[in-house]
């Protein structure tokens, strides 16, 4: 088995949350004072990383963990409206049966996590390394890592940001996209990931593949 320690973000990669961000973000910018999202420019924006869209909607840097706080409460009282992607349940029981080790790392909350997922899949996750700021997430991928005694060569990180390529980078893991999420596929494949994603069935695919390549 190439990898051992699987790690997920959460919202985006396992969990189609966009529609719940998409609704609340407005009202958000009017609370704190930045940019609204006006519909036409959605498609572009999906093109940029996290620092990009922190700077096209004029959010000053110091706001960011309020504003984080203030999301993380805002979904915890609406997890009942965050379901998983198609195909995302199958793709964790598969994953479990091969033996390898489940971790998340996201901005969210554990406690919305686990009730989005629900007691029987949020078990099958080993760690949790939740609540992670905007752009501290290779912290949090460091001590999955330390805390499950597995090296950074043999663990990748899942996601659908740039700034998930960017932490895991950070951190010397493996990245692997997902094409399902906000960002745009085809800006997460020019990053050269080591593994790129078109639905959740090929995670497990792709990695039991890559085993198999190295034992052969």
């Amino acid at each position: 088995m190439r990898y051992k320690l699987i790690i997920f973000d959460f919202d985006g990669t396992l969990a189609d949350s966009f529609p719940w961000f998409a609704d609340l973000l407005n009202g958000v910018a009017d609370r704190y004072r930045f940019r609204r999202v006006q519909p036409d420019e959605v498609e572009t924006l999906r093109g940029q990383s996290a620092r990009q869209l922190v700077a096209h909607l004029g959010v000053a840097r110091w706001k960011l963990p309020l504003i984080a706080r203030h999301m993380r409460r805002l979904a915890a009282k609406d997890s009942h409206r965050i379901a998983l992607f198609p195909g995302v349940e199958a793709m964790l029981r598969r994953l479990q049966r091969e033996g390898f080790v489940l971790a998340i790392a996201s901005s969210n909350a554990e406690s919305t996590t686990r009730q989005a997922l629900g007691p029987e899949l949020a078990a099958m996750f080993a760690y949790y390394a939740c609540g992670a700021g905007l752009f501290g997430k290779a912290g949090k991928l460091r001590k999955l890592a330390r805390r499950a005694g597995i090296a950074h060569r043999d663990s990748l990180c899942i996601g659908y940001e740039i700034r998930d390529f960017e932490a895991a980078g950070e951190a010397r893991i493996a990245f692997g996209a997902v094409g399902w999420g906000f960002t745009d596929a085809a800006a997460l494949q020019a990053l050269g990931p080591a593994f790129m994603f078109s639905h959740p069935a090929e995670i497990a695919m792709q990695l039991l593949a890559a085993g198999a390549a190295d034992s052969a």
